[in-house]
């Protein structure tokens, strides 16, 4: 009897051991195949005590077969075989079996009168009976326990989980070689021809438009944003919220539009040289539209400037000259940081931890009459600089003409340089740009891609241009919405042979922005990594990639931060233009238009009753066309009329300057967007107190719900607001209402105040 008991207490702890390896096993194969999703109960057999017979078993269970082939071990030939049997029978499904993971050989199994199920991680037992002829009742796990796919339904839900990812690279460019570098190393599947079938990510090169012919997927470019980050448009957009809030947006370089601003910047200049006769200021032009450093120059007067009077006069921007930068070995230099904008509604942002220092060639002086067109001193594109014979292609990461940004911050970090408080203003900068461009963005949005239709979902990767001043503030010189991704340079290997060398900088910096973009736009994580705890998001993205006939191999943790809506609390209250942009869209009426016409203007009005005794419909009508016309005035290249977004938020502004005279315009502002909301809140509970134009009641109701739920409405600790719904609008003065409303900001500067109504004529 001794011998006897001797030999199942063998088995027992045979079948313990056997039972925690495929329980690990199983655990680690659902973790692989989806990374964000918690592991399911998995279930072992626990033998109930003191059970002092056991019977051999000649088979093991699908559920042993179909673990030990996930996890890539090696059959017999008589395992094979004895596992398709058993799935082919299904009155073997559900039983309990123990098995040798090691030696692949049937073990005993103990039957009992009553045998017991633990379900691993949830403390149930389930409990099964033996009949007396020996054979075992099958226990029935409950519907909410899924054990394995034991059907085809459920096997080919796995497959449609582990089918690869597939990337359309057929508008790829530039970015080509290190966007198949990430796909590679991601194991998904490129398609460098297109597909007829659709795919998971487009990947274009240019804009959202290089594939008009997408109904679903994912698209890495927005509609509009080359628009919005032309040099007019984007400084246009700072504009505005620099006049709502002029300490935030102080990292912006005073600028002047071209050719419309000319008079006013030429006065702006005398003034300032009159009044201080020892001021030297420098300035620098940039082509609206230029790229790469093309067109760009400096001056020192207005009378400087290289353009040509009359209506063909080509649009620029000029801008203030930073003339105190920070240098690194006599040498200055810029930042390139990569920003991915994941989603527009809700906003999420990442910025790229590792980006690029691009350095002049030539020693830098403050500017004067003589070295002023000395662009490898004082221009930092690399288009630029690479022409100069100086230029050093190294392959180290902290040397050369250009190097990564962690080897500049370690070096500011060995002189005692608190490179914390620098990345904090960057990340700042980076998240008031950004919010200054979305309320654009949605517009363009739904002009494209309108609710309720079929279209992709869109991401995009831009390039901020940074400069570090003296005293290690930041500036914003420009953000490129199609930033160069190539990592390759062309390279003179003998005399008059050029052949192109992977950059290892580049190769660091780019393929890792890539990769992980990738990764964060995979359509396999259904649930956002964003929506769990910050140290959880690296695990999971970082988890382990499987090709075929190969071990997992882990990823390099992500190089992109979250940073918003991480910091939703600090900058919510900078989204008072989206505010005011949900109301514009809402009246526009037709969808996909992106102006408002003079009856949604008068829509807007009554809905919002903005309108009395001393502010009538006439009126109305005469600020909407005074309004329009200015700016059609602006935009001479546009071909629809109507009113855009620019032109709406500043006769919302002259609105609430009018309504609220003793307030400030920030103010103002918000005060009149809580009228607004209040109204349309009360109209949708009840009397819509107006017809709305045709087709516009579902975007309207969108809006509304939209409106309620932005972030801008709730206020900042240092921005209280008072509203006085009762009191009523003054008469309106005929003329533009840029005039009062920007005069009476104390803010706003001089060269915004005495901006002129018609193009000033320019002279060579």
């Amino acid at each position: 009897m001794s011998d006897h008991y001797v030999k199942v207490k063998v088995q027992l702890e045979q079948m313990k051991s056997s039972g925690e390896v495929v329980e690990k096993e199983e655990a680690d194969i659902i973790e692989d195949e989806v990374p964000v999703a918690s592991p399911p109960a998995s279930v072992s057999p626990i033998p109930a005590s003191g059970t002092p017979v056991a019977q051999r078993e000649t088979s093991k269970t699908s559920v042993t077969c179909r673990n030990r082939s996930k996890s890539r071990s090696k059959l017999g030939k008589d395992e094979k075989n004895t596992c398709a049997k058993q799935e082919s029978d299904p009155a073997l499904q559900g039983t309990i079996v123990a098995s040798n993971a090691n030696s692949g050989k049937p073990m005993n199994r103990i039957d009992n009168d009553r045998q017991m199920l633990q379900i691993k991680g949830t403390g149930k037992i389930l409990q099964g009976k033996t009949e007396a002829n020996g054979n075992t009742v099958p226990i029935q796990p409950p519907k909410d326990i899924k054990v394995s796919p034991h059907n085809k339904e459920d096997a080919n839900k796995v497959a449609k989980r582990r089918k690869p990812v597939t990337v359309d690279t057929l508008k790829a460019k530039t970015s080509l070689e290190a966007l198949k570098l990430s796909i590679r190393q991601l194991k998904w599947k490129e398609f460098p021809m297109g597909r007829r079938s659709a795919c998971d990510i487009y990947w274009h090169g240019v804009s959202f438009h290089d594939n008009d012919n997408i109904i679903s997927g994912q698209v890495n470019k927005f509609p509009g944003m080359i628009e919005m980050l032309r040099k007019i448009n984007l400084t246009r957009a700072v504009r505005t919220m620099q006049e709502l809030f002029p300490e935030e947006y102080n990292f912006y370089p005073r600028s002047w539009i071209l050719p419309e601003e000319y008079q006013l910047f030429s006065a702006q200049i005398s003034l300032a040289k009159d009044s201080d006769a020892s001021l030297k200021p420098t300035f620098i032009i940039k082509p609206d539209g230029g790229s790469q450093g093309d067109g760009i120059y400096l001056i020192r007067d207005p009378s400087d400037l290289r353009v040509i009077a009359g209506s063909h006069t080509k649009q620029s921007v000029v801008q203030e000259y930073i003339h105190k930068p920070l240098l690194i070995d006599k040498l200055k230099f810029d930042i390139r940081l990569y920003v991915l904008v994941k989603s527009l509604e809700p906003l999420e942002i990442y910025i790229a931890k590792e980006g690029l220092s691009r350095f002049c060639t030539e020693p830098y002086q403050e500017p004067s009459q003589k070295n002023l067109s000395h662009v490898f001193m004082h221009l930092t594109n690399y288009s630029l600089n690479v022409q100069s014979g100086n230029f050093v292609h190294s392959d180290s990461l902290s040397s050369g003409s250009k190097r990564t940004f962690s080897s500049v911050l370690y070096r500011l970090a060995s002189k005692g340089v608190d490179i914390k408080k620098v990345w904090s203003d960057i990340i700042s900068l980076v998240i008031k740009t950004v919010i200054a461009l979305v309320p654009e963005l949605k517009v363009y949005y739904q002009a494209d891609i309108p609710s309720g239709k079929p279209g992709p979902t869109c991401f995009q990767i831009l390039g901020f241009d940074i400069l570090l001043m003296k005293n290690l503030k930041p500036v914003l010189l420009e953000v490129n919405a199609n930033p160069s991704m190539r990592i390759e340079h062309e390279q003179e290997v003998s005399p008059g042979v050029f052949e192109y060398v992977t950059s290892p900088v580049d190769e660091e910096v780019k393929v890792g922005v890539i990769r992980d973009t990738l990764r964060l736009m995979d359509p396999a994580q259904k649930k956002s990594p964003t929506s769990y705890p910050e140290h959880q998001q690296e695990e999971m993205l970082g988890s382990p990639v499987r090709g075929p006939g190969e071990e997992g191999r882990v990823l390099p943790s992500m190089c992109l931060k979250q940073v918003f809506p991480k910091y939703t609390k600090q900058f919510s209250y900078l989204r008072t233009v989206e505010r005011i942009t949900a109301l514009f869209l809402r009246f526009l009426g037709v969808k996909g238009n992106m102006r408002l016409g003079p009856t949604g203007f008068r829509t807007f009005i009554r809905n919002c009753k903005l309108s009395n005794s001393h502010f009538s419909m006439a009126t109305v009508d005469i600020l909407y066309i005074d309004i329009t016309r200015r700016w059609a005035g602006m935009l001479p290249d546009s071909r629809e009329a109507g009113m855009g977004l620019q032109a709406f938020v500043e006769a919302f502004f002259y609105l609430a300057q009018r309504r609220f005279k003793s307030l400030p315009l920030r103010e103002q502002v918000v005060s009149l967007l809580e009228v607004c909301e209040a109204q349309l809140d009360n109209q949708g509970k009840g009397d819509l107190g107006g017809a709305l134009p045709e087709d516009s009641t579902s975007s309207t109701r969108r809006s509304v719900s939209c409106s309620r739920t932005q972030p801008g409405r709730s206020h900042h600790p240092h921005h209280t607001s008072t509203s006085t719904p009762g009191q009523a609008l003054s008469a309106p003065q005929l003329c533009s209402p840029a005039t009062p409303r920007r005069a009476s900001s104390q803010d706003y500067r001089l060269h915004q105040r005495l901006r002129p109504t018609h193009k000033g004529n320019v002279e060579n």
